[in-house]
């Protein structure tokens, strides 16, 4: 089990390193992110309840990234490629292994705050205007896991 959890940071932190400095990530790390995080959440729940949360989960990235499409094309009219990282989907997908469907909707809401805060805050040292939103993301999640795993926080998978 120790295994899978240093896996998961190094995935993590790789795709934020790499997310950060290069606006690219590899694609294979976020399946081996789903299949970790996945591995992690099904051992900490029942089977029932871990499909019935990946289901629900999954609606609610397929709702976000509609939501995030037709803001695109409408109200921004620009393709939703230049508006949303092909990445940042990835990720989304990726995620929603991890976590109970009210933890996942907690952490990723407080993922995206995080997120905003730390671009605002770091965008004065950087030329680049795009969000690496994917490494934000991962960052995020990754000091989640962290806080649990060290005892910071009480629960990652029960609310």
């Amino acid at each position: 089990m120790i295994i899978v959890k240093i896996i998961l940071i190094l995935l993590l932190g790789l795709i934020f390193y790499q997310d950060y400095k290069e606006r690219l990530v590899y694609w294979f790390l976020f399946p081996l992110v789903a299949l970790c995080s996945g591995f992690l959440f099904y051992n900490s729940t029942l089977p029932e309840l871990f499909l019935i949360a990946i289901v629900l989960n999954l609606l609610f990235i397929v709702l976000l990234l509609t939501a995030v499409l037709l803001y695109s094309r409408f109200i921004l009219k620009i393709k939703f490629s230049d508006a949303f990282g092909l990445g940042d989907a990835f990720l989304f997908i990726s995620l929603i292994f991890s976590f109970s469907t009210i933890s996942f909707l907690t952490l990723f809401v407080f993922a995206l705050l995080f997120s905003l805060v730390i671009h605002l805050i770091l965008k004065k040292r950087s030329s680049i205007t795009s969000v690496p939103l994917a490494g934000y993301l991962s960052l995020f999640f990754g000091l989640s896991y962290l806080a649990f795993w060290l005892g910071i926080t009480n629960s990652l998978y029960a609310f």
